[in-house]
Formats: C-alpha cells, sequence, structure tokens
C-alpha cells in the first residue's frame, strides 16, 4: 500500500470560517494499466484514503494507464473506483498530461466527457475553475503539458469564492509562475522519479525545471508546494526507492 506523507501548512482562512484545521488528502498519477495497477488495488487505495479520515480529498489527474504489457483499462474504469471515496468537503479533480484526449491517446476521454463521468460521481472536475469547500478556495489547473492554463483567470475565481487559497494542478511547472503570495500548491506527476538509485538519488524528473521540483515539500518566499509520488507507474511497471505515496496535509489557519 502507498506510505501516507503527512504536512502541516498555515494559510490565510476568511474571517467567516471556523479556527478550525481542515485535513486535505492528495491522491495523485493513479496511472490504471499493466501488471502492477489494476482496479482492485485502486480500491484498496480508496479503502485506505477513507480510513484517514480527511475533511477533503484531491484528485491530481493521470487517471489513464500506457501500453506497459499486461491490462489496459478505458477511461471510465479508470475512475470507477473513485466512488467509494468519502470526505465530509467532498472530492476535486484535475487532469494530468495523460488524461488528455489526441491522436496519440484515444484512451482518453474529451474535457465534456471528462466532467461528466466524474459528476456520475459527485466529484468536481475543475478546469481552470476554482470553488469553494469548507475555509478553502480551490483553484484546479488544467495540465500545464498538454494545455495551456490560465493561472490569471483562475485566480481571479479563488478570490471570487473567496477562502485560504489552494490551487490543484497536474505537475509542479506551474508553481514559478504563481505570484509570491501566501498559497499552497498541491500537484504530482513526477512520481518522485519512479526510479531513484543509491547514493545518487532521482537522476530525472518529466519537467523543464528539471529534478528541482522532484518529490516533496518546497517552500519558495510565501508559496508552499507540496509534490505527490503519486500510486502507479509509466513507461515501466517498477518503482526503485521511490514508493507509492499518498499526502494528508493539515491547512490550518494562521
Amino acid at each position: 500500500m502507498p506510505v501516507v506523507r503527512r504536512a502541516e501548512v498555515l494559510l490565510p482562512f476568511p474571517a467567516d470560517a471556523p479556527r478550525k484545521a481542515v485535513t486535505v488528502a492528495l491522491l495523485t498519477d493513479t496511472h490504471l494499466s499493466g501488471p502492477d495497477n489494476s482496479p482492485a488495488r485502486l480500491a484498496r487505495i480508496v479503502r485506505q484514503i477513507n480510513g484517514l479520515k480527511p475533511d477533503l480529498i484531491l484528485l491530481g489527474g493521470d487517471y489513464i494507464g500506457d501500453d506497459k504489457g499486461g491490462a489496459i483499462y478505458d477511461a471510465q474504469t479508470s475512475i470507477a473506483p473513485f466512488a467509494g471515496l468519502r470526505a465530509p468537503l467532498g472530492v476535486v479533480a484535475v487532469l494530468g498530461n495523460h488524461d488528455s484526449r489526441s491522436k496519440l491517446n484515444r484512451r482518453a476521454l474529451r474535457e465534456g466527457d471528462w466532467k461528466a463521468g466524474f459528476a456520475r460521481m459527485g466529484i468536481t472536475l475543475l478546469l481552470d475553475k476554482a470553488v469553494r469547500r469548507g475555509p478553502l478556495a480551490i483553484g484546479g489547473l488544467q495540465d500545464i503539458y498538454t494545455r495551456k492554463p490560465d493561472m490569471p483567470g483562475t485566480l481571479a475565481a479563488m478570490a471570487r469564492v473567496g477562502g485560504a487559497p489552494v490551487i490543484l494542478s497536474h505537475g509542479p511547472d506551474v508553481f514559478p509562475k504563481l505570484p509570491d503570495a501566501r498559497s499552497l500548491t498541491l500537484v504530482g506527476h513526477t512520481h518522485c522519479g519512479q526510479i531513484a538509485f543509491p547514493f545518487i538519488g532521482i537522476t530525472y524528473v518529466p519537467s523543464k525545471y528539471g529534478t528541482r521540483y522532484a518529490c516533496g515539500v518546497y517552500r519558495e518566499g510565501a508559496r508552499t508546494m507540496i509534490v505527490s509520488g503519486g500510486v502507479g507507474t509509466s513507461s515501466a511497471p517498477a518503482r526503485m526507492l521511490a514508493p507509492p505515496d499518498i499526502w494528508l496535509v493539515t491547512i490550518r489557519p494562521g
């Protein structure tokens, strides 16, 4: 089962919100495919997350797996286990690069079909939109690797709904582009390198910034970002010194 990593972050809560911490579970890069990541395994991870009793669950994209041998699942099957997720403030999702439909990726859905599929499970899919959940303003960006996310528009939408600012994006390349204001950015995409080496560590991450934002917690100015290693694999059904993880983040007013 994935490692549960934990962090605490202080954010400016709105004046009308209770001064009570909110716990957020982050699940990314499920990549349903191959011999290592079946619907049954994902259902067990869903139960693991529910057992943590988070107030809110965020899904960071890359639900589609690649053709790395073994079973191949369609888009609806890839997200079906999420129907079992339970949290008082609900479940919010974004899409990843593997979820963007193209000539090379016909198993991915069109954006409207993704929205409908998630909506049937009571999950809110954000594509450059924002929503209020408890004291948090959640802004969900489109995937930066296959689309052109509207960051100014999303930040403006977050300001309109009000709340402590939490940006949900598939990958870390958005982080340097965000304004230096107090906020939390939650991402995946990197798999924490997926394959790391003793004494060397992570040597490759699919990012414009190389290994700068490979894994874990980053603070630059007033901003904080947490990069999850996710729970699935791509290209090869293997991980080494980069165990699958989910994050439980406690957000406190401050």
